[in-house]
């Protein structure tokens, strides 16, 4: 196999993991009792933590009205919870329940966590070195691609 055709079969494989990702995702949120996507939304607020419902919008792409039903839904599960920003009352900071969330989610999670971690470990070092930067200068083509598209 010449270069340009390794490079090809990489970059399918990229997609078809990436399209993957997506079927495993929808199959989690479907048993957690929520669309695949609002189970990768609640995975946001699990990293960054409270935020208010625009931060919520600009971090996911979601129009403020999305946001709010998105939202309302995690409420309606005590996923999270609405509260006051203390410093401006006129603000909503959206407050993730993080041990409800974990005890959701992660039973769905561990053993593909572990098998994720024994197949990152069987790499070298110089092979993990070369995923990072994969996936690395991945993610700035991508967020490039999402800037450059809304802004049209």
């Amino acid at each position: 196999m010449n270069k340009q055709e390794k490079v090809t079969s990489v970059r399918k494989q990229s997609q078809q993991y990436a399209y993957t990702s997506i079927q495993m995702h929808e199959a989690i949120g479907r048993k957690a009792g929520m669309s695949g996507t609002d189970h990768k939304y609640l995975g946001f607020l699990l990293q960054r933590g409270p935020m208010t419902a625009g931060e919520l919008s600009v971090l996911t792409g979601l129009t403020t009205g999305a946001v709010t039903g998105l939202i309302d839904r995690f409420e309606t599960q005590g996923l999270v919870k609405r509260q006051a920003d203390k410093t401006d009352r006129r603000k909503v900071v959206i407050v993730p329940e993080t041990e409800k969330i974990k005890a959701l989610i992660m039973p769905l999670y561990t053993d593909f966590q572990t098998g994720t971690d024994a197949l990152l470990a069987s790499f070298s070092a110089d092979e993990l070195d070369v995923l990072y930067r994969y996936f690395s200068e991945a993610l700035l083509l991508m967020n490039a691609k999402i800037a450059s598209v809304n802004l049209k």
